[in-house]
């Protein structure tokens, strides 16, 4: 299930944004950055009327990690981007997430490409990414230009419905 990130969500991002587990979404950092982190999350919400979700269980409402569609201000272009909270790898959740925010991203909001930015060093997210049928576009601009990153172009909405 995907909602809104809200307020009470926010001790188990600052777990999450605390953990070696986040070291690729700006994390393993200071509670009051991590802090800062998710404000940014509910934030973009503020600011662009879309943003990333809260992944819930069905019939449980605590989060099990933040997907969807994601542009704050000077990114290059379109991402979906994830992270998934610990113990919750492994049942294809994040998958099944990231498709209904893509489908969101084409359909609603009416974009027409999208990427995910993802670390090098990321297996999990690569191999997620590839799963989703996304490609590495070796010539997209990375959001931040002096932290290069894999950038994976997502199929477009055409190509999803062939």
């Amino acid at each position: 299930m995907l909602r809104r990130p809200a307020a009470r969500d926010l001790e188990a991002a600052i777990a999450f944004y605390m953990s070696e587990r986040s070291q690729y979404a700006g994390g393993n950092v200071p509670r009051f950055v991590a802090w800062k982190n998710f404000s940014a999350v509910l934030g973009h919400w503020e600011m662009q009327s879309f943003g990333l979700w809260a992944v819930t269980a069905k019939g449980d409402d605590s989060i099990l990690g933040l997907v969807g569609p994601y542009y704050p201000d000077g990114w290059p272009e379109h991402e979906l981007g994830w992270v998934m909270f610990e113990g919750s790898e492994g049942r294809g959740i994040a998958q099944e997430a990231v498709r209904a925010a893509r489908s969101h991203a084409f359909e609603t909001l009416g974009w027409s490409t999208a990427v995910s930015y993802i670390a090098p060093e990321n297996h999990r997210s690569i191999k997620l990414a590839e799963r989703l049928g996304a490609e590495l576009d070796p010539n997209a601009a990375y959001p931040k230009p002096d932290q290069p990153c894999l950038v994976y172009r997502h199929p477009s909405p055409q190509e999803i419905r062939v």
